[in-house]
């Protein structure tokens, strides 16, 4: 038996930040980056906030991040005498926002916060997802968390936030939107309301991604990829995700890659691998994984006439969509050296295999597959 469940209300659209005028007299804690601050985005928020309600900003935030500003704003959130959260940013400022009213429940007792995100690029879906990922920088290891008391209660999807996003960054988490929604639709805990989610998703991707990295102020594809992004994460709660993601919490720690980039690179490889297509790689007609992978491709109109040539349709479009974003096709594109990857492949493979991720990878990989994969991925 499967359990379906969303707490998080949506706003989306323009103008969805007007939402904010609805909170009377509150003690705010506004988790954001200094990015925000400098840019003023930080101030659209604030000036939606009535002057009934008292604010406190916490803009430390910095990529991936550490577990050493998570404990800071904890105790900044608890002396504030917080009553709602919100965070403002990509996936690092609502992962620590996550991560800090998780935290302040656990250690202090602190009762469970209201907890408004409004995310600033269109990728981690971590608006809607009980999912946070914070680093442990002196062991260059990320440690993914799940509860859902880290779920907020509310997400903001205003396109305005994100027409200023640049174009290389709007790539990085377009891709990792597609690799979220993919991973969910051959997770191990797909069902008919995750696929829904997931097929949508994918389909706004390859229609919608590329005009956006065109146009930053093309506000239609911003909302589509906002939406996009938002649908994948609501699969993925479902159905949590894979080998892809387990090996680039690791690997991107590791070679200080983007976490979308990363799985962009990882994408085709680990398809491949999943489908069991690859050269040296068995038969695929009679394979359910395969199957999943063309009926993904059938739904884009992608040419499928038979197992393997959807997967290599699939695979190929996503390809093509990498040159099309400029993204890097290797580990070597990325100025990752031969030796690097000698010296950590062996504690990528161990850690990847011990990420949560990796637990609903509809192929159970060992150590000598992902390093295989990493090895497939410098050439």
């Amino acid at each position: 038996m499967d359990k379906v469940s969303f707490k998080t209300d949506i706003y989306m659209g323009q103008g969805a930040l007007n939402r904010l005028q609805d909170l009377k007299g509150k003690r705010i804690f506004i988790v954001t980056d200094p990015f925000m601050v400098q840019s003023g985005m930080i101030q659209q928020v604030i000036n939606q906030i009535d002057e009934s309600n008292k604010h406190m900003v916490f803009s430390d935030i910095v990529p991936d991040p550490p577990i050493e500003v998570v404990v800071s704003g904890m105790k900044a959130l608890s002396e504030f005498e917080t009553e709602t959260i919100i965070a403002l940013g990509g996936g690092s400022a609502i992962d620590a926002a996550k991560a800090m009213k998780y935290f302040a429940k656990q250690v202090s007792a602190q009762q469970d916060l209201p907890f408004i995100a409004i995310p600033t690029t269109s990728g981690t879906g971590s608006e809607v997802t009980a999912f946070s990922v914070i680093s442990d920088q002196q062991k260059n290891i990320k440690y993914p968390l799940v509860s859902n008391d880290m779920t907020p209660e509310e997400a903001i999807l205003d396109p305005e936030l994100v027409k200023s996003v640049p174009d290389f960054i709007t790539a990085d988490t377009g891709m990792d939107v597609l690799t979220h929604a993919i991973e969910a639709f051959v997770s191990t805990k797909a069902n008919d309301i995750s696929d829904a989610f997931a097929e949508k998703a994918m389909k706004l991707v390859f229609e919608y991604l590329l005009r956006a990295y065109k146009d930053g102020n093309d506000l239609e594809a911003r909302e589509k990829m906002h939406n996009a992004s938002c649908l994948a994460g609501m699969a993925f709660t479902i159905t949590s995700l894979g080998l892809n993601h387990g090996i680039a919490h690791v690997a991107g720690a590791k070679f200080h890659i983007p976490h979308g980039r990363m799985n962009s690179l990882l994408l085709p490889h680990v398809i491949e691998y999943n489908a069991n297509c690859g050269t040296g790689y068995g038969e695929v007609e009679n394979q359910k994984t395969a199957k999943r992978y063309a009926a993904i491709a059938k739904s884009l109109g992608l040419p499928a006439s038979n197992t393997r040539s959807g997967v290599r349709s699939l695979i190929n479009a996503i390809k093509q969509l990498q040159k099309q974003l400029k993204m890097p096709a290797n580990l070597r594109d990325c100025g990752i050296e031969y030796k690097q990857l000698e010296e950590m492949r062996n504690a990528i493979a161990e850690g990847a295999l011990k990420d949560g991720c990796t637990i609903t990878n509809p192929r159970v990989p060992t150590e000598e597959d992902v390093i295989g994969i990493l090895n497939k991925m410098f050439q």
